[in-house]
């Protein structure tokens, strides 16, 4: 029993160490961005020896793409799961998509790492890579799924959200890079702007137009 109880506390020291690394590289990356950070400085905010950081990363690649996989890949997949599971018109899986990247994207940590993402990963090849693979394709083909759908059932008069599911995910880039370069001088409410441009996309796909 006792060597249970230390194998589970062990996993769970294992587990808060590594969220601290995260931590301290999410601080590293948006303070110097990508590409001057080094493990080093991760391990120093971290506050653990310089070695240690090599028992849970092997790079500061492996370090950002466990970053992007934990905060955005995995929470994105289940609200894809979820929606896709369920019977729900594109007015309700879009609004609900609104509110998902209102309250749980816009202002967080989230935010930040995609910013990270538009900014430095054009430098880092293998990093792009894996952001299309995992994040973004399923993304598009999630959204072709629920346009296509739309069409099937007469919601959607046009198939342009099926071509191009880019478009829906528009304005959400624009958000992040005003909130990046303009917020301070200019604010605006992100979040309503992008529930405005998806409703005003929605309203151009209908078939009573």
């Amino acid at each position: 029993m006792a060597q249970k109880f230390r194998a589970a506390r062990s996993d769970e020291e294992r587990q808060a160490r590594l969220q601290s690394i995260l931590s301290a590289a999410l601080d590293a990356f948006a303070e110097k961005g990508l590409g001057a950070s080094r493990l080093e400085d991760i391990a120093t905010r971290a506050a653990i020896a310089k070695g240690t950081i090599y028992l849970y990363f092997p790079s500061k690649q492996a370090v950002f793409e466990e970053l992007i996989r934990t905060s955005i890949v995995l929470p994105v997949d289940s609200l894809r799961t979820e929606l896709l599971a369920q019977d729900l018109s594109a007015q309700t899986v879009f609004g609900l998509l609104s509110h998902w990247v209102r309250n749980e994207f816009l202002g967080t940590d989230r935010e930040i790492i995609a910013r990270l993402i538009l900014s430095e990963v054009g430098r880092f090849p293998e990093i792009a890579a894996f952001c299309h693979r995992e994040l973004v394709h399923p993304v598009m083909e999630f959204l072709k799924q629920i346009a296509q759908r739309a069409c099937e059932r007469g919601e959607f008069g046009s198939n342009v959200l099926v071509r191009f599911p880019q478009l829906a995910v528009a304005s959400v880039l624009v958000a992040i890079t005003w909130n990046d370069l303009f917020q301070d001088v200019e604010p605006l409410d992100l979040g309503a702007m992008i529930e405005s441009h998806l409703d005003l996309l929605q309203r151009a796909m209908r078939s009573d137009l």
